[in-house]
């Protein structure tokens, strides 16, 4: 069920509106089906429905006039809460809305129960599959009710009735997600051809930026050059930054002027403290992708045995990863890589608070990453294996996010997964058709390893042996032994890190295997900045940014 609430100055034109059935579209036998005191006047079910409106208008702003005349009746004294449920539950009687109604006041404050100078109230159902409570906010005892975060009580409250009535239970949130864009922002959106809004593009702006950037300079600096931008940098008289804020060129006001948006309202932690915070939480790397690798796979770990203050850490720090991963990859995987990237946005923050200096490690080989070509890139097991770990990684985030009942991120990361999976197919098949390039392993060679993983993988053996992919672990695993290494130390080597959650184990060990023989390769020279955008570095255009 979901609760929507607001609230007016008049009680007579609510009422009006709630048993109209001329002009409003899809109100039907407007009634009462409950009311502070159970006698309330019930246009619906009157002969003189237009009589008996007025007089409860009346009876309900009572106390609203003996408030006036003392001067304490509040200037919107109209509470209006609207009640509907999932299009998959039952039809509900008029008995069970009229205590879903008495639930509501409730657990708001509008009418506690046991109250005798509780606000007064009515519930409305026009349709079949909601409620409309209207109260006014004043009580019995002159005084004005106190119903602060009523939108999260009431929340709280059909939770336990979607349970008590069996009805179907909504996703709910916890206050951390970015704001929505607004009907009037999808309309402006639309008229200009673009499938997301100026408030959406400059999200993803902001967040590849801080997932490029090594400090508050150059993600200033990258905005600044990431084409279609506008950036208005606040400072403190001392000149310090105090604040940002970014404009997309074109998105302009009644009067031609550009629609600027703060960092906070893009998104919680794209506010200039959170991004100071965690540019600051960053550590140096020499050998970026596969410490970035090692950093990924030890995210499970530490979901599943760290506090949640480090494990919020590390999921934020995988998000700025999937937030870099359009800049690293080719591009026939960029879009499913933003797909991903703006789903897991989502789930990398909840009301746990991040303690960052967890995740430096990842922060740094990712932004490192970015400025440094990947070693033995040509065959493609680099990104296939970084982008099968990001899957582990991501699945373990499912897991903490469930087991903390956050459940808009679960819904989130399940989104994430979804592209992701499909990426890490598509990059898998390259790099497949390179492994088994080396030489198809012969059938002695395979029954040789198979013995190998039955000894040293007993429980994931017949996933490994029974997968299209099994050859080509052989044939990394008989390369490995053409090296003079020992396939059973090889294959325990890389089964210690994490492979429960592995789709297909075979493909992964294989990555692990050749990713293992390479030698690290630190860059001589260090780019200034990576590009924000692939193909051709963005061109400034001119000066765009207001100091």
């Amino acid at each position: 069920m979901i609760a929507k609430i607001n609230s007016g100055k008049s009680t007579a034109g609510l009422i009006r509106y709630l048993f109209d059935t001329e002009k409003a579209k899809g109100h039907t036998d407007p009634h009462l089906v409950g009311s502070w005191d159970g006698f309330a006047p019930d246009p619906g079910r009157a002969d003189d429905s237009d009589a008996v409106r007025k007089l409860l208008v009346a009876d309900l702003d009572l106390h609203v006039k003996q408030a006036g005349r003392l001067g304490r009746a509040p200037e919107k004294h109209v509470w209006h809460c609207s009640v509907r449920a999932a299009e998959s539950d039952r039809i509900l009687t008029d008995e069970e809305w009229a205590d879903i109604a008495r639930r509501v006041v409730h657990a708001t404050g509008i009418a506690p129960e046991g109250d005798a100078d509780g606000c007064r109230w009515v519930a409305v159902r026009h349709a079949p599959d909601h409620i409309h409570i209207a109260a006014t906010t004043v009580r019995a005892d002159l005084r004005t009710a106190r119903h602060w975060n009523d939108y999260l009580t009431a929340d709280r409250e059909l939770a336990a009735v979607e349970k008590h009535y069996g009805l179907h239970q909504v996703v709910r949130g916890d206050r951390t997600a970015a704001k929505r864009p607004t009907r009037a922002e999808q309309e402006k959106a639309k008229r200009a051809g673009s499938k997301t809004t100026a408030r959406e593009r400059l999200r993803a702006a902001a967040r590849t930026a801080v997932a490029a950037a090594t400090s508050t300079e150059e993600f200033l600096t990258l905005l600044e050059h990431t084409k279609g931008v506008l950036v208005d940098v606040k400072r403190f008289p001392s000149g310090d930054v105090r604040g940002y804020t970014l404009a997309l060129e074109g998105d302009t006001n009644s009067g031609a002027e550009p629609i600027w948006y703060s960092g906070s309202k893009l998104s919680p932690d794209l506010s200039w403290p959170r991004v100071s915070e965690r540019l600051t939480a960053t550590a140096a790397t020499a050998a970026p992708w596969q410490d970035a690798i090692t950093a990924i796979e030890s995210i499970p770990h530490a979901l599943a045995h760290d506090g949640a203050p480090a494990a919020q850490a590390h999921i934020a720090a995988l998000g700025e990863s999937l937030d870099a991963l359009p800049l690293l990859a080719p591009a026939s995987y960029r879009e499913e890589f933003r797909r991903a990237a703006a789903a897991f946005e989502r789930a990398s923050r909840s009301r746990v608070q991040a303690e960052n200096h967890h995740a430096a490690r990842l922060r740094g080989a990712v932004r490192a990453m970015l400025r440094t070509p990947p070693p033995n890139s040509s065959d493609g097991t680099l990104l296939a294996l970084l982008l099968d770990t990001i899957v582990l990684a991501t699945a373990a985030t499912l897991r903490w996010h469930d087991l903390h009942q956050h459940d808009q991120q679960v819904t989130a990361t399940r989104d994430a997964l979804t592209h992701l999976h499909v990426a890490a197919d598509q990059a898998a098949v390259t790099a497949l058709a390179t492994v088994k390039r080396a030489g198809p392993s012969s059938p002695v060679v395979r029954l040789r390893y198979e013995h190998v993983v039955r000894v040293v993988l007993p429980e994931h053996a017949d996933r490994i042996l029974n997968a299209a992919d099994w050859e080509a672990l052989a044939v990394t695993l008989a390369r490995a032994g053409t090296r003079g290494l020992d396939p059973v130390d090889v294959l325990r080597a890389v089964a210690q890190r994490p492979l429960d959650d592995a789709r297909y184990p075979a493909r992964l060990l294989a990555w692990r295997i050749q990713q293992s023989t390479y030698t690290a390769q630190t860059p001589s020279t260090t780019p200034s900045a990576p590009r924000l955008t692939p193909g051709p570095a963005p061109v400034s255009g001119g000066p765009r940014t207001r100091h």
